[in-house]
């Protein structure tokens, strides 16, 4: 039986002194039962999960967020400990899975806040660089590439404004999802006509904000994580099927690693038959 259309979740409660209705995520929810919330990766947005999404709302109620600085939560710019606080306002307790990018936010709420993650998913994920001249590498290319989304000295007043920002996100996605990290993604899988509705400023932000750059390593902080974690990762894709295996050791044996074969670094994108299942698997 197919779930039920897509509705918003509750309303999130402001915590005293915190973020105004202007600063929540926007997300969307699909299916009934234990809540799992899902965080997208860069370029992505709440709704670009193939059909993982679908398949795991047969269970669960799936909260699908967009995530700071992306799509209807363009204007949110926020960190990954802000952004990770966000997303604890929003899903409250539950179990969480991140792709990527998504999947730093779920660990740095994992790390901060375990009373209210009942369990964890981590697609193609990390726990950040360890060298720091490595993380400030990382850090000047992800102010490059946001320079090219928001360029500091605005957009050409000759052109329309709208339609130049456009091409310009247009270009930049094109160009993301060409990258050899993808190889073997469909295109009717890769979900361009919704990441279209990321903004040049959004995308910018969360590059400067919430970059691989910019994360404080987390490796000596995972073995206080208590509860069930899964780390899934693509056959073809071997640094982050390396990094999985390092995550999983440094977490201990309530860790499980999955590895996808005939994927990449998106296994949920190429293989998502497969990710649901090891995903039902995992919460059940």
């Amino acid at each position: 039986m197919p779930p039920p259309e897509p509705t918003d979740p509750p309303e999130p409660t402001d915590p005293p002194g915190r973020e105004s209705f202007s600063r929540r995520l926007h997300a969307s929810t699909i299916g009934s039962g234990p809540r799992l919330v899902m965080a997208h990766g860069f370029t992505q947005t709440g709704l670009v999960w193939n059909s993982l999404d679908r398949r795991l709302a047969t269970e669960h109620e799936v909260v699908r967020v967009d995530m700071p600085g992306h799509a209807a939560s363009s204007h949110v710019a926020a960190d990954l400990t802000e952004g990770a606080h966000l997303l604890a306002d929003l899903g409250g307790r539950a179990a969480y899975l991140g792709y990527s990018m998504g999947a730093r936010f779920c660990l740095h709420l994992a790390v901060a806040r375990p009373d209210l993650v009942d369990s964890l998913v981590l697609i193609s994920g990390t726990a950040g660089l360890d060298d720091p001249a490595d993380r400030a590498d990382r850090r000047s290319k992800d102010e490059a590439l946001a320079d090219e989304l928001d360029p500091v000295d605005g957009p050409d007043p000759t052109a329309g404004i709208r339609t130049l920002r456009q091409a310009r996100v247009d270009a930049f996605l094109d160009r993301w999802i060409r990258q050899p990290l993808f190889a073997g993604v469909p295109p009717e899988a890769n979900g361009m006509e919704e990441r279209r509705r990321n903004t040049g400023p959004g995308l910018a932000s969360s590059l400067r904000l919430a970059g691989t750059g910019t994360q404080e390593p987390l490796w000596s902080n995972l073995a206080r994580l208590e509860m069930p974690v899964l780390v899934v990762t693509g056959a073809d894709d071997a640094k982050f099927t390396a990094l999985g295996a390092r995550l999983v050791g440094a977490i201990g044996s309530n860790a499980t690693q999955v590895v996808v074969g005939g994927a990449g670094h998106a296994p949920h994108l190429q293989r998502p038959a497969d990710v649901a299942a090891a995903v039902l698997d995992h919460l059940r």
